[in-house]
């Protein structure tokens, strides 16, 4: 190739800069293992450029509790919160009055259900979808009467050893094993959580506030460790080792012990609860407490429920029968 043909050599640009002057910046830059400026100098800079930083207020991890507007009293100041262990005698058991004027009161469990926020509602429903695709119609039918089936019998066979005063480690294995798999394992879970129940005064007993206008069932009432506690029974497939993952079911029992407290059947107070869940294949159950301070926090969103219960229906009422427009 001739000579004359070939392009000329191009200098480079940075050929005249003095490579010793600015061989620190040089290195710096193409360095890959060491910032060419510390946090404090890059910080100085965005400054120069774009002006000081903002800080916006840190989101709060936990939302921020409402008030109720009524704020009703847990206790019944009238009464003395007993000390002495009660009177001998079977507990106390208030059957619930399914007759006339039951819709007019409505019950915990309805409250609750009707409350549930849009979260709750979005996962119980993704949850009945991906059951029924698994299941289909009729097999996830058939899957919610098992588990309430499993979950009457458990609470049948629980009370009848509580009113006997035995315990489940102590009875003979000829008795059990007449029981479901299931109901033995639920109570295999929970055997070592009834050692420490004690002093029982009421088993699936109907308890109701006069003046908020509800009533339930308590599951029971007994001394857990000493304590004087309302306790739900509950059965779960998954486990619940943290309070947070029984849901609603705090709400529930401050529900219920607000009930018991203004309720002139029961003449005692009760300010602790306590949420046992029994597990179907027999590993440990778990028992969460509620102390005094617990309960009075799940009461005021027990009464945040019961007022947007309350809307709901003079809503529904409203829309149901309209006023009627006066004519001019």
């Amino acid at each position: 190739m001739c000579p004359c043909l070939r392009a000329p050599k191009r200098r480079s640009p940075y050929s005249s800069v003095d490579s010793e002057r600015y061989s620190s910046l040089v290195k710096s830059v193409m360095s890959t293992r060491v910032s060419s400026q510390t946090p404090e100098t890059l910080q100085a800079e965005d400054e120069h450029v774009f002006g000081p930083v903002v800080k916006a207020q840190a989101p709060s991890s936990r939302p921020e509790r409402r008030a109720p507007r009524t704020l009703h009293p847990f206790l019944n100041c009238g009464d003395v919160l007993e000390t002495e262990e009660p009177e001998s005698g079977p507990p106390t058991r208030i059957l619930l009055n399914r007759g006339q004027g039951r819709s007019s009161v409505p019950s915990v469990t309805r409250i609750l259900q009707q409350t549930q926020s849009p979260e709750q509602i979005f996962y119980l429903e993704r949850w009945k979808r991906r059951m029924i695709l698994e299941l289909g119609e009729e097999g996830f039918r058939e899957y919610n009467q098992n588990l309430f089936r499993q979950g009457k019998y458990f609470h049948s066979v629980l009370e009848e050893l509580l009113e006997s005063g035995e315990t489940w480690k102590n009875k003979d294995p000829s008795e059990t094993h007449k029981y479901p798999p299931e109901v033995q394992g639920y109570m295999e879970s929970i055997s070592h959580i009834l050692e420490d129940v004690s002093a029982v005064r009421a088993i699936e007993s109907t308890v109701k506030h006069d003046s908020l206008n509800y009533l339930g069932v308590a599951d029971c009432v007994a001394r857990f460790r000493g304590v004087l506690c309302v306790i739900d029974w509950k059965t779960s497939e998954k486990p619940k080792p943290f309070l947070s993952n029984t849901y609603d079911n705090p709400v529930q029992v401050a529900a219920y012990a607000g009930a018991l407290n203004n309720d002139g059947n029961y003449k005692y107070q009760v300010e602790n609860g306590l949420i046992v869940v029994a597990y179907k294949d027999g590993s440990p159950g778990h028992a969460h407490q509620l102390n005094a301070e617990l309960m009075l926090e799940n009461w005021n969103s027990w009464l945040l429920r019961l007022e947007k219960f309350t809307e709901q229906r003079l809503g529904d009422a409203s829309s149901t029968f309209p006023e009627k427009r006066q004519e001019v």
